[in-house]
This record gives structure tokens, C-alpha cells and sequence, in this order.
């Protein structure tokens, strides 16, 4: 049961097409895992290009995938990005998106057996 993530906007853009859900549900599982692992290396070591460039990538997808909260932290970890903030001032936000993706990511393979 969906509870960490909406699949109406996948349904709606896909036009119901279930293997086109499934495609974005995979690479979602699968992807977004090491992108989150970019951003924490551009966190860590202060290479705030490198984090904003793996933060943009997933942004449209957790929008996507109507992770709300999640998307609103990542608008502020590309903020943080642009305006090179301290270290400290980011990762309680990145430590929420990474918890709310593993929770998703756990659902969503449950919930579709990928």
C-alpha cells in the first residue's frame, strides 16, 4: 500500500500503461540510490556543483513520484548548493530525503515485487 509514494502523476503521463510504471518503478529502485550517494560525496566534500547536479537529476523524479516532502528537501539541498553553504547547515534535510527514498524504495519493491 502506497503510504512513502503517489503513483497518479506515473499513471496519468503514462496514460495507465503499467510496463511504463514498472520502467519508472525500477529505475527509481535503482538509480536514485547512488544518486543520493553523489550528493552526500559533494556534501562531505564540499563539491557543491557535483551535489547540485546529482540534487537536479532526481528532483522531476521524486516530484513524480509524489514524494511531497521529499521534494520540497531537495528544492533546499540545490539552495544550499548555490549559495555553498556549511556542511552542517544541509544534512539533517539530505539525511530526510535519504530516509524517505529507502522507505519508498522498500514499499514500492513489496508493493510490486521488483
Amino acid at each position: 500500500m502506497a503510504l512513502n509514494y503517489n503513483l497518479a502523476k506515473v499513471y496519468a503521463i503514462s496514460d495507465n500503461d503499467q510496463e511504463f510504471v514498472n520502467e519508472i518503478l525500477t529505475l527509481f529502485v535503482n538509480d536514485v540510490p547512488e544518486d543520493l550517494a553523489q550528493i552526500k560525496e559533494g556534501i562531505k566534500k564540499k563539491d557543491h556543483k557535483h551535489a547540485y547536479a546529482y540534487a537536479h537529476k532526481i528532483k522531476p523524479t521524486l516530484d513524480l513520484l509524489g514524494m511531497t516532502v521529499a521534494f520540497e528537501e531537495i528544492l533546499q539541498v540545490e539552495a544550499w548548493t548555490k549559495a555553498e553553504g556549511k556542511r552542517k547547515d544541509i544534512e539533517h534535510t539530505f539525511d530526510s530525503i535519504k530516509a524517505q527514498v529507502k522507505e519508498a524504495i522498500k514499499e514500492i519493491k513489496k508493493d510490486f515485487y521488483l
